[in-house]
Parts: C-alpha cells; sequence; structure tokens
C-alpha cells in the first residue's frame, strides 16, 4: 500500500510540473513573438497605471532678443488594475476517468483548464487595446493598415521614445476578404493565429469578432507592452497548509491536483495573477474602415473610461 501511495503521489506532482512548465513555456511563446524580455514581478495589490501624454505648444513668433516660450509636455496616468491572485478550481469525476482513462480525462481536462486560464487574460488585454487613444478611419482596410502604423511611429517620435517592433490586431476575416484567393502561412499560439511579416508589421495578431470588430486594426509598438504578474508561490498559503506547485522560474501561476472522496472527483486548483499591460495608452491606435480618411488624432482621455 505504501508504494502504491509513493507511485500515486510521483504521477501527481508530474502532472503539477508538467501544468505549470508548460503554462509558462506558451507565455514565454507569446512574450517572444511581442518581444518582451521578462514578465515584470508585482506584489499583488499593486494598482496598474497606463501613462498618455498631453503637449501644450506655446506661440514662438517672438521679437528679437525676447525670450523663447517653452512648450510643456506632461505625462499624466490612469488607473488600469490592480494585480490579483485569482483562484480557480475544475474537477473531472470518476465516472470519466473510468470511462475514457486516466490519461484522456485528466490531461485533456488539464490541457483545456490551461487554455481558459490564458484566454481570460488575453480577453482582458484586447478589451484594453481596443480603449486605445489614437483614434481615425480610412476607406480601406489597407490604408487602415499602413496609417496605424504611422500613427504609432509620429506618436512615439513626438514622445522622443524607440520603437523596437510594431504589432497589429486585425480581425481575421479581415485578412482573408483582402487576400482573397492568396495563400498564407499562419502560425498559432495557444488559441490564436498569427502572421509575421505582413505590409510593414513584425506580427499581426488575428483575432475573433468578439475580440476586435471587422474593419477595425489596432497598432501598438511592441515595446509598449509588458506583461506583469503576482507570484503565487511567494507567499504565506504553504503555511496554511495550501501547497502549489510553481515553476520555479518566473512562477506565472502555481497549480495543485488532489483526489475529491466526497464528490469522488480529481480537483484541480490554479492560482494566477496575470496582466498584459500597453504602457502608454495613447500609444496604442485604433484606425476603423469608413467611409472618409481621417487621420488618427488623440481622443479626451476621459472618452477612454468605461
Amino acid at each position: 500500500m505504501p508504494q502504491n501511495n509513493t507511485l500515486t503521489n510521483v504521477e501527481i506532482t508530474a502532472r503539477e510540473v508538467d501544468f505549470v512548465t508548460s503554462f509558462e513555456r506558451d507565455w514565454q511563446h507569446l512574450l517572444d513573438i511581442l518581444g518582451i524580455l521578462r514578465p515584470i514581478k508585482m506584489s499583488p495589490g499593486t494598482v496598474l497605471k497606463s501613462k498618455y501624454a498631453e503637449v501644450t505648444l506655446e506661440k514662438n513668433q517672438v521679437g528679437k532678443g525676447e525670450e523663447i516660450q517653452t512648450s510643456t509636455a506632461v505625462i499624466k496616468e490612469k488607473k488600469y488594475a490592480e494585480i490579483k491572485v485569482e483562484k480557480y478550481m475544475t474537477k473531472v469525476p470518476i465516472e470519466d476517468i473510468a470511462k475514457y482513462g486516466y490519461d484522456n480525462a485528466c490531461v485533456l481536462s488539464d490541457e483545456e483548464f490551461k487554455n481558459k486560464l490564458q484566454q481570460d487574460v488575453t480577453d482582458r488585454f484586447y478589451a484594453y487595446l481596443n480603449k486605445g487613444m489614437l483614434k481615425g478611419s480610412q476607406k480601406t482596410w489597407q490604408r487602415c493598415l499602413s496609417i496605424a502604423k504611422g500613427a504609432v511611429i509620429n506618436k512615439y517620435k513626438k514622445m522622443h521614445k524607440k520603437i523596437t517592433k510594431t504589432i497589429g490586431f486585425v480581425n481575421v476575416m479581415d485578412l482573408y476578404d483582402y487576400l482573397g484567393d492568396q495563400p498564407i502561412t499562419t502560425q498559432t499560439v495557444f488559441g490564436f493565429q498569427y502572421i509575421q511579416n505582413f505590409l510593414g508589421y513584425d506580427t499581426i495578431f488575428l483575432l475573433s469578432d468578439e475580440e476586435i470588430a471587422q474593419g477595425t486594426v489596432i497598432a501598438t509598438p511592441a515595446n509598449n507592452i509588458n506583461l506583469y504578474y503576482a507570484d503565487p508561490g511567494e507567499s504565506d498559503f504553504a503555511k496554511a497548509g495550501l501547497e502549489y506547485t510553481v515553476s520555479g522560474q518566473t512562477n506565472l501561476i502555481g497549480y495543485h491536483v488532489e483526489g475529491d472522496y466526497d464528490t469522488a472527483s480529481s480537483k484541480s486548483y490554479a492560482l494566477i495573477g496575470l496582466e498584459l499591460f500597453a504602457e502608454y495608452i495613447d500609444g496604442v491606435c485604433i484606425v476603423t474602415k469608413g467611409s472618409e480618411n481621417k487621420n488618427p488624432e488623440a481622443i479626451n482621455e476621459d472618452e477612454t473610461t468605461g
């Protein structure tokens, strides 16, 4: 009997380690695509604030020998989100384990659980991107792509900031409508597709109608995007009898598996505190396909609230 318990513990530990390492590996893949050098660890409760710049130009038509008035650039902040450690649980009943086998029932459940957790973070990020403060319209989808990129380059030059790469977000139907019957090579990372080196963009993510409306292009510099996280392994949880397996590297997620005799199920618990975040919200440009060409302009900060 002790030997069987030991074997079970080894299998559970391996399942937990596989979950957290594959989760982190997927995120690292995304970070590499986005050009994010490393996630930034924050304490739970830290408030993330996006920045935007307001520039006041002073008239410089001054007389001979008169002092030139200084134009001022003020960086303002807007609260976006608070870093929270969120709690999740799922379970697989023994009926499914008996019917499909442990590997099929539990491993497939883990994979779907992981995908849903990742999707929750990216969904919040897409909703945030749709609040970008540079907005305009163009008559064609191709012009939307071009003008959106130009607008973020122009914005960053005004702020005297460098751009590493330009990232775009588009509706997948718009891309295929534009290409028609032309072949295209796409790649996939945990649930969404992307293409690289397309129409001047380093990477373009192909999103669904729920994530971005058709006829809309969102662009931002890659170095405007960061991943902030709270470490679920750096806490007093273990002292309270709540032990979670973490990767031991950046610890983006904590995971624990145990049997629940009350419901005869295999329960899985996850702790996660992740936020994808654009540091400068006015470095996010949204251009929509419309009846007129209107170059992007910074909208009032209050219009992004909600």
